[in-house]
């Protein structure tokens, strides 16, 4: 099912509702979590707005194996004004 959905814009919608509901909700911060080789991933959070902010290396397990993960953040444009 996922596999079939990719490409559709569905991570598209939904994080762009994140965020604005985040603004909405005037949160200053929003965080995430990437393993680095997930480059769709990583142009999907930098085109709504994050940007990177770091790698924490040994911070996730998959599948048995110890990886690194990329840090990102996306400040408000609404919070604080």
């Amino acid at each position: 099912m996922a596999a079939e959905a990719r490409g559709d814009g569905l991570g598209r919608a939904l994080l762009d509702e994140l965020v604005e509901r985040s603004e909405q909700a005037g949160y200053w911060t929003l965080s995430a979590g990437v393993f680095p080789e997930n480059e769709a991933s990583l142009r999907l959070h930098k085109a709504c707005g994050f940007r990177e902010v770091g790698v924490r290396e040994r911070l996730g397990e998959l599948g048995g194996v110890w990886r690194d993960v990329v840090l990102l953040e996306r400040r408000s444009t609404l919070a604080g004004t």
